[in-house]
Order: structure tokens, then C-alpha cells, then sequence
């Protein structure tokens, strides 16, 4: 295998090449640190548990009055649809592939891999909408705050405060951030204990103010134009139409299976399904609560863009029911949970490219590592903060689309396992995938900025995949080779003879074939008839994967010895099995080819797409880039 390409010797470029990203889909576990299933359920709060600090305001704009029901519906959903879906996929998924590699699995070859670059770019919409809306949340409950408002005299700029905390987090990314599961526990716990507080004395004063259930009921039941009534059946209706804009509330799930190996062993499956049920029900339960308070403490206007509940509505019942001294300690930790939450997306799209693009040949080499990678993201994210100008509501639709279409490539891939299996389920899991396909579509519908956004983000990753695959095919992309018994004793018979190895592609196998291409290279490349040769055949296996293993077994037919075995790509194997033969025989090998006729650029698309084409020029490309030294380079010869 050739070695990497060194940084640099500017200092810069070297301190940028630093950190190269491993690959976290490997499934050693002892790559991990192992904790508590609740702890690492902590580690998912993080992003999950952090969305109670903008989902009750952004519930109330898209639902109203009727985002109680709404949310009621999300629930349900989350209950009864997201958690038995996950269940399985942490079942089929042991190691934190997630969804997105079931569906790799259950596709094939190329249809795998683009439906796969497809998902990726909507996880980049979630996770960089998850980072700058957490920020931008943050940022509300920041200018909000009555004690901060004082210090800075009104300072009132949400976009500047929202990019100078992307910066700060983009700062300890290239210094170098490392998971702790410790923080995320005092935060996730602290944060939780202080949304109790708010949520039982926002309880009670709806029971001890029965009022104010009337007053909701009435604008519920009420058409609020014309006063007259609406009956249940179109209140519920109604919600059903809102409910997919709530949809970010199901932010945990996939970020949940991803932190699989995180967690202890044994029984590691059922202390996922217990993290994802616990997790579960400890949001459904805020949210029903805070959505229930938050729409009959607050007046309307205060969700609007000027008003104080505007992301921050269990902020607003902090203050106006605890006091600013508890309400500035609720704010600090939603600021703290929320920034965090961003670091946790900002890791998690920092895996992204070493689990999926390396193995399909579709990373440049310095996308392994983190800060050019940290950069990038930086700057995608000051765009989008600047496109939506900081603003929490606005934001909300992509990043519901984001978590959405995850959640349904779930369904999917858990449906379409069943249905291979026969299971009775399957019936259930069709019918969680159609409700999660209306929602997503629901969703695109109404706000199709997710779509947009996710759609810039397919289109950027399958360019620069498919530039940085053409770019990379000259690799040997061969990680391992193993001969048979048959295989090795052809070698050994040429332990003093010259090593000629001639191509073929196989057509009868016969013994015509042979004897008519031993005269043909012979007489072409003037070998003499006393040197003995090898054959070296070459099936294509699956061409979109980049990499692979070469297992070469030998074959005699008729005194004519044939080397065959299996691979991605035709030249690569060819320039992998020679430098292999003179690394262990320390001769020089000869390989002989005929010259391919047609169009050089068909032959290289055929080549980057399927593997073959003309294979002497790429074989010689490939040899000399893996060996400068031209003395040491294995000999390529064409005629014909």
C-alpha cells in the first residue's frame, strides 16, 4: 500500500493535517470507553432533551392555541411509531451503524451508495441546522436576559451573537475536543431538574387558575375569526395538519443507536432499547407539559418575532413565575445544553466522512482530518445563519426535514427487513412508514427549506464524492492478499525463473483459449517460448466499493497455470498482485497486455464507474504513483 501523502512542511499546514479523523465504524469495542446506558443517555440529551428550549415556542407558531393536541399527536407518534422502529434498528445495528447502514446493506452496489450519499446530505442538514439553530436558541435566551440586557445596555444583534458562538465552537474543535460523558451528565441532569421546577409551578397555576383551561378550551372549540364553534372532529383534523411542523421533537432517536458502542456490555441491545424507551418517555412527558403550559401562561403576541417567548417559552415562564434570579440560572444552563448540543452535531458531522467516504472512495485525503473538515462546516454554518438572520422559527422546518427523513429511512429499512424475513410485524412497521412518509412530505410541503438546504448538501457531497473518486482510482486500493495452496506453489515453482505474469480476460476457459493467448503475448512481447507464465484473471466484484481483498486461488488447466480471484477494480489488482510478487521475491515482475481500442474517455468512465477499461495505461499510472523509484517499479508491457 502506498503511503499517505505528508502535510507539509509549513508549520500551518501541518498543525491543520493533525488530528486525523478515525474511522468510528469500526466495531472494536475497546476503541470506546464503556459507561452506564443512562449515562450515555445523556450523551443523547444533549441533542434531544436540549430541543425543550425552542420546541414549546416554535409548537405554538405552527399549531396555536391547538399545539396541546399537536403535540399530543407527536407524542403518540414517538411512542408508538419512532421507538418500536429504533428498537429494531438497534437490534440490527449493534455497533452504531444506524439506519442509514441497514439500508446500505439491504441495497446493492451503486444504488447502495448514492441512495446512501443521498441520506448523507440530509444528516449534514440536520446536524448544521441542530448547531445553528442551538446557537441561535441560545442566543434569545442570551439577549432576552434581563441581567445580560443591563450589562450590555440592550445589545440587540442575534446574528452576531449567534456567530460568535459557532466561532467559539469551532475554536475547541481545532484545539481538540474529546467526548465527555461526565459534563453531559451534569448538564443533561441539572437541565432537566430545572425544567421540572418550571413545569410543576406552570402546573400549578393552570390547576390553581382554573381559567385559564377554560379560556384555552374556548379558543380551541372557537373559530377565532367568527366565534362560532368547530366540533372535535376538525379540531383533530386540524392538529394532524400541524403536528409535522413539530416534528424536531424527535431530534434523539437516530443520535441514540449512533452512541451504541458507548455502552457497556454485556446485553448491550437491551440497554439500548431501555436508553431509547427512557429517553422517550421523559420528553413525552415535557413536552405535553410544557406545551400545555406554555400555551395558556403566555399571551400570543410574546411568540412573535419581537416578543420575549419568541424560542424561549419555558424561559419566559421561568422568569415571570420564579423570578430573573431562577430564570438567569435556567437561561445559563439552556445556553450551556444548547452549545453543547452543537458540539454533539458538530462530532457527529465530523464522522460522518470517515464512516462512509473513505470506503467508497469519495474523500479527498485531507477530509480525514478534523479541522479543514471543522472549517468547512464553520463556514457553512455563518451562511445559513446569516441566510435565516438567527432566527429560531425559521429554522425549525429544515431541521424538522432533517430528523424527519432519518427517521423515515428507519421505518423504511426496518419494513424492508421484516418483509425479507416474513414477520408478522411488517404490517405494523408499513404502516409507521407511511405515517412518517406523510409527515416528512407534510413537512417539505409547508417549509421546503429543509428540502433545499438538504438538497445543496447531496448535490456538494455526490460532486466532490465522484471528483475525489476519479481522483483517487490510481490508489491500489487493495488492503490485503491471500493465496491458495495451488496459488502459492506457482509461485514457488518460479523461485528461479523470471516472473511474467499476462492478463486475460476469461472467455470459455479452455484450453484453446490458453494455448491461442501464451502464442499471442509470446510472439507480441517477444517472450521466449523456455520462460514460463502465469495467467492472471480478474472478476469484477461490486465496482462502487473502493477497496478491497484480494483471495487468489490457483488453477490448472492442462499444464497452463491460471492465478484468478476477485476484485473492485481490474488495474488496481493487477498493480497490487506485482508490487506484492516483488516484495516477496525481491525480482523485478513483467506483466503483458494487449493495447484496448476505443474511446479513452469511455474507457475511463467505464473505469471510475465499473472498474475496467484501458488497463495497461492505469495499471503503469497506479505503479507509479505507489513506487517512485523507477528501478524498483514493476515492468508493464503492451503489444499488439
Amino acid at each position: 500500500m502506498p503511503t499517505e501523502p505528508r502535510a507539509g512542511k509549513s508549520g500551518f499546514k501541518e498543525w491543520l493535517m493533525q488530528g486525523v479523523a478515525r474511522n468510528p465504524a469500526q466495531d472494536a469495542d475497546h476503541e470506546h470507553p464503556q459507561h452506564r446506558w443512562w449515562q450515555v443517555m445523556c450523551l443523547t440529551g444533549l441533542d434531544y432533551f436540549s430541543t425543550l428550549g425552542y420546541q414549546p415556542s416554535i409548537a405554538f407558531v405552527a399549531a396555536g392555541y391547538l399545539s396541546p393536541i399537536a403535540t399530543l399527536f407527536l407524542v403518540l407518534l414517538t411512542l408508538g411509531g419512532a421507538l418500536p422502529i429504533y428498537n429494531r434498528v438497534a437490534a440490527e445495528s449493534p455497533h452504531g451503524q444506524g439506519s442509514i447502514a441497514m439500508l446500505e446493506a439491504l441495497l446493492s452496489r451503486w444504488k447502495s451508495k448514492l441512495f446512501v450519499l443521498a441520506l448523507l446530505g440530509f444528516v449534514a442538514t440536520d446536524f448544521v441546522i441542530t448547531i445553528t439553530l442551538s446557537s441561535a436558541d441560545a442566543t434569545a435566551h442570551l439577549i432576552h436576559n434581563p441581567v445580560f440586557a443591563k450589562l450590555t445596555d440592550g445589545f440587540d444583534h442575534p446574528v452576531l451573537i449567534t456567530a460568535a458562538l459557532i466561532t467559539v465552537l469551532a475554536g475547541v474543535f481545532l484545539k481538540g475536543f474529546k467526548e465527555a460523558i461526565q459534563v453531559a451528565v451534569v448538564l443533561v441532569t441539572s437541565y432537566l431538574l430545572l425544567n421540572l421546577i418550571v413545569v410543576a409551578t406552570g402546573l400549578y397555576e393552570i390547576f390553581t387558575h382554573p381559567s385559564l383551561f377554560s379560556d384555552w378550551q374556548r379558543a380551541v372549540f372557537t373559530f377565532p375569526d367568527t366565534g362560532a364553534p368547530r366540533s372535535i372532529f376538525l379540531v383533530i383534523a386540524l392538529s394532524l395538519i400541524a403536528f409535522p411542523r413539530l416534528a424536531l421533537g424527535l431530534s434523539g432517536f437516530e443520535t441514540g443507536v449512533a452512541v451504541m458502542p458507548l455502552i457497556s456490555n454485556p446485553n448491550r441491545i437491551a440497554k439500548t432499547r431501555k436508553l431509547l424507551r427512557t429517553a422517550a418517555l421523559i420528553m413525552s412527558f415535557f413536552l405535553i407539559c410544557s406545551g400545555l403550559m406554555t400555551t395558556m401562561l403566555i399571551p400570543a403576541a410574546e411568540f412573535g418575532p419581537e416578543g420575549k417567548a419568541n424560542g424561549r417559552a419555558l424561559a419566559y415562564i421561568a422568569h415571570a413565575y420564579l423570578g430573573d434570579g431562577f430564570g438567569t440560572v435556567y437561561d445559563f444552563s439552556t445556553i450551556i445544553i444548547l452549545w453543547f448540543a452543537g458540539a454533539s452535531a458538530m462530532a457527529g458531522l465530523l464522522s460522518i466522512v470517515p464512516r462512509y467516504l473513505p470506503k467508497y472512495g469519495m474523500a479527498p485525503n485531507w477530509a480525514r482530518a478534523s479541522r479543514p473538515l471543522v472549517l468547512i462546516f464553520a463556514i457553512i454554518c455563518f451562511a445559513i445563519t446569516y441566510i435565516f438572520e438567527a432566527d429560531v422559527e425559521a429554522q425549525g422546518g429544515a431541521y424538522a426535514t432533517g430528523v424527519l427523513v432519518l427517521i423515515t429511512s428507519g421505518a423504511i429499512a426496518v419494513t424492508i427487513s421484516a418483509w425479507r424475513r416474513k414477520q408478522g410485524v411488517r404490517w405494523a412497521f408499513l404502516t409507521i412508514s407511511v405515517i412518517f412518509i406523510y409527515t416528512t412530505i407534510a413537512n417539505i410541503i409547508e417549509r421546503p427549506d429543509g428540502l433545499k438546504i438538504a438538497s445543496l448538501f447531496i448535490l456538494a457531497i455526490v460532486a466532490a464524492s465522484f471528483i475525489s473518486r476519479a481522483m483517487r482510482t490510481t490508489e491500489i486500493r487493495i488492503k490485503k492478499i491471500e493465496l491458495d495452496k495451488t496459488a502459492q506453489t506457482f509461485l514457488d515453482d518460479l523461485t528461479d525463473e523470471e516472473i511474467r505474469i499476462v492478463t486475460n480476460r476469461r472467455e470459455t476457459g479452455d484450453v484453446v483459449e490458453y494455448r491461442f493467448k501464451e502464442h499471442e503475448k509470446r510472439t507480441d512481447n517477444h517472450i521466449p517460448a523456455s520462460d514460463p507464465i502465469l495467467f492472471y484473471e480478474i472478476q469484477i466484484s461490486d465496482a462502487s466499493e473502493f477497496t478491497g481483498e484480494l483471495r487468489i486461488t490457483g488453477v490448472d488447466v492442462a499444464g497452463y497455470k491460471i492465478l484468478r480471484t476477485n476484485s473492485p477494480a481490474v488495474p488496481n489488482a493487477i498493480a497490487a498482485l506485482l508490487l506484492y510478487l516483488r516484495d516477496k521475491t525481491g525480482k523485478i515482475p513483467h506483466v503483458y497486455f494487449g493495447w484496448s481500442e476505443g474511446n479513452p474517455i469511455q474507457y475511463l468512465i467505464r473505469y471510475i464507474l465499473f472498474g475496467e477499461g484501458d488497463t495497461a495505461p492505469v495499471t503503469r499510472e497506479i505503479l507509479r504513483q505507489a513506487e517512485p523509484a523507477p528501478e524498483l517499479r514493476p515492468s508493464v508491457n503492451v503489444g499488439g
